[in-house]
This record gives C-alpha cells, sequence and structure tokens, in this order.
C-alpha cells in the first residue's frame, strides 16, 4: 500500500518508519526545509551551542515503550530540567516548592507547617472554581497567584485568567519538599546529538522518500491509498468551518559573551515584562563547554494564518468549532489524523511517540483484517 505523511515531526516519522517496516511505500512530505518539526535542533555557528530552534524540547516519560523506542534512534543523556522564575526583582524556584514559599514569605517553615499555612492563604469561598483565577486563589491563595501565575498566564495567553477555564491549572501546583526537578517522570533526558538527528535516523529507511519544502497538497493527496495528516485539523478542510485558535511565539535572539542566567530557562512573572521567559541553550546540555552563549526571549501572541502554531486555545468557541471538524474527520475518506496539530491538542512529546505508535498499530491491524483506516488513534479530544 502507499502511504503519503504531511509532516515530519515525530509524528509522521514513527508512523512511516512502522508502515515501511511492515513492507509499505512512504513519501513524507515537510514544508520546512528541516525534518523534526518544532523539535528541530542545529548548532550555532558562532557559539557551537545546540539550539532549539523553535523553543526548549526536554524529554520526559514514564512510558517504557516510548523510552525503548527514542533509545534506538539516538543517545539519551539523563537530564533534570530545573526552572527559575523572577518576580519583583527577586528570583524564585519552579516548580513552586518549599523553598520558593519560604522565600516568598520571609519564613523557615517545615512541609507540615507549610502546608497549614498555605491552606490559611486559600480561598475557602470560592465552591467550585469557575475559571482559571479561582482555581488558583482556592488552592493557593492570592499572595503566590499574584506572584507566579496572574502576570505570566496573562502573558502567555493573551487575556485575563478569569477569562480562562479552570481546567488550565489542574492541579495544585505545590510541592512541600525543596524538589526542584520541574518534571516527575523516571526517564528524563535530552539527546546527546539533538533531535533532528533523532528523527533523521526514524526516516532512515529504504522504504520511506522524505521531500522537504514541499507541502502535501490536494493534488498530492490524489496519488496516495491513505493520507496520514499531522498537519492542523482545519487546514485539511481549507478551513472551511473556521479557524481554530492557537497562540503561537516570537523569539528574540541573545547573544552573550558568557553566561547570561545561570540555568536553562528564566520564567518572568511581572506582566510588566513584556517577555514570557528567557531559555539559554547551552545549559540544555550541561555536558559541553561553551565560552560563548546563545539565549532567546519568548514572546506569546494570537496566531496568525502565516504564524506556526504552538498552543491550542481550546476556549469554549474553539471546542464548538473543534466538534465540527472532528465530525468532519470522522466522514472523511482516506485519511488519519495524528498528532498536537491534527487533534489540537498540546501533546508532549513522549505522548506524541506513543500515540503514532498506536496509530502505526491501529492501520497496520486494519489493514489485515481488511477493515476501514480510523480517522483518530486517540483515547480522547
Amino acid at each position: 500500500m502507499k502511504f503519503g505523511i504531511a509532516g515530519a515531526g515525530f509524528s509522521g516519522a514513527v508512523i512511516a518508519r512502522r508502515l515501511a517496516e511492515a513492507g509499505h511505500t512512504v513519501d513524507v512530505y515537510e514544508s520546512r526545509s528541516h525534518v523534526a518539526g518544532n523539535c528541530y535542533t542545529e548548532r550555532d555557528p558562532d557559539t557551537g551551542v545546540l539550539v532549539h530552534k523553535y523553543g526548549p524540547h526536554i524529554f520526559h516519560t514514564d512510558d517504557e515503550r516510548v523510552w525503548e523506542y527514542v533509545n534506538q534512534f539516538g543517545e539519551m543523556v539523563p537530564f533534570n530540567h530545573r526552572v527559575r522564575t523572577t518576580v519583583g526583582g527577586r528570583v524564585f524556584l519552579l516548580p513552586v516548592n518549599l523553598l520558593t514559599i519560604n522565600q516568598l514569605f520571609d519564613k523557615a517553615l517545615s512541609p507540615d507547617e507549610a502546608r497549614a499555612f498555605i491552606a490559611e492563604q486559600a480561598d475557602t469561598s470560592i465552591g467550585e472554581p469557575a475559571n482559571f483565577e479561582e482555581q488558583a486563589l482556592k488552592f493557593v491563595g492570592r499572595p503566590m497567584y499574584e506572584a507566579f501565575f496572574y502576570g505570566y498566564t496573562k502573558k502567555q495567553w493573551g487575556m485575563e485568567p478569569t477569562e480562562l477555564p479552570a481546567s488550565i491549572l489542574k492541579r495544585l501546583p505545590v510541592r512541600f519538599t525543596y524538589e526542584d526537578s520541574y518534571f516527575n517522570h523516571p526517564h528524563q533526558a535530552m539527546p546527546r546529538n539533538g533531535y533532528t538527528e533523532i528523527v533523521e535516523h526514524i526516516l532512515d529507511h529504504p522504504g520511506i522518500t522524505v521531500h522537504l519544502s514541499t507541502p502535501y497538497s490536494e493534488e498530492l493527496r490524489g496519488q496516495y491509498d491513505h493520507s496520514i495528516w499531522t498537519g492542523p485539523l482545519d487546514a485539511w478542510f481549507d478551513y472551511r468551518y473556521g479557524r481554530l485558535g492557537y497562540r503561537t511565539l516570537d523569539f528574540e535572539e541573545i547573544r552573550y559573551d558568557g553566561d547570561l542566567l545561570g540555568c536553562s530557562v528564566m520564567n518572568y512573572g511581572d506582566y510588566e515584562v513584556p517577555f514570557t521567559r528567557i531559555s539559554e541553550h547551552k545549559h540544555f546540555a550541561p555536558w559541553e563547554t561553551h565560552e560563548k552563549s546563545v539565549a532567546f526571549r519568548e514572546y506569546s501572541r494570537e496566531c496568525g494564518p502565516d504564524d506556526i502554531p504552538y498552543y491550542p486555545i481550546r476556549l469554549a468557541n474553539d471546542k464548538t468549532l473543534l466538534n465540527q471538524y472532528l465530525e468532519a474527520a470522522e466522514d472523511a475518506d482516506g485519511v488519519t489524523f495524528v498528532g498536537r496539530l491534527g487533534t489540537y491538542r498540546y501533546l508532549d512529546m513522549d505522548k506524541t511517540i506513543a500515540e503514532a505508535l498506536t496509530a502505526a498499530d491501529g492501520i497496520l491491524a486494519a489493514l489485515d483484517e481488511k477493515t476501514p483506516i480510523a480517522a483518530f488513534y486517540v483515547t480522547s479530544h
């Protein structure tokens, strides 16, 4: 069978590899001049630093299948991501932990004392939180909310936190220990030679042909028995119901002769500071040594038609529009939608790979059973 795949990021590459290994012919079309999608990494010619071109990507997972999979295609080096935030001219640890609490309130609380103290700060008058702000106030109280969540959230999403759903802040973002690793997963790592090399290795199969700088057009679709679409869900349908909402990012480069931050990521929680964070990329590879540095300020804004979509907004209007596209996708013939854009969800890399493997399994099973290939292979939207 002949497959056409739109997109050479992790979703497209993983599915292409599985289909090619099963004996199928696969053409992968990538509109950019490189593979690896938003995970693309490249060496900066001036500093030698391995740069995450579209913003930092840290691999973390508790999925053993995914962990074993990525290790087949590149060397993964243990890496614990640690984030700091500058608020009111002071630097704090993130996620909020016991040191953050003691710093903010100028105390020396034990874990149990801190739990009791934060419980006193919490707004107990809020029943079921109706929005992001109420969710935060109910669990951590106003001082912590205003210091670490209000300004950053408003900049990231371009609206007041009262306009955002409570579900964005899914759980209590506080640790009552001094643990400052950003993620809790057992496997946390960076690829020694970058994500681009891993994706290149995944795509390195005689059954796969990669076409760079070539969008997967409607004319091309007709050449294949089945299409795998990793682009924006609404784009497949030529935006017939309207455009789904996204936030995009602008990056401002900083070159520095030395060490700028002393850490990989510094958030800026004050709303008056126009950018959300600065990432200093040499700290994503602490096993390397670089005298010079390259860093990037990130600015979040509404995504336009010609911008790279990063974060699905998923407000009420977007969910209504999404349902229209999901229904259209289920009725569409000859196409499967996968990945962050194809399913209009924010997915970490490990979830992206896991769902791509699941989709490939589902496609191959459908072919074996001579049943229709499904439009989606995800657990929920």
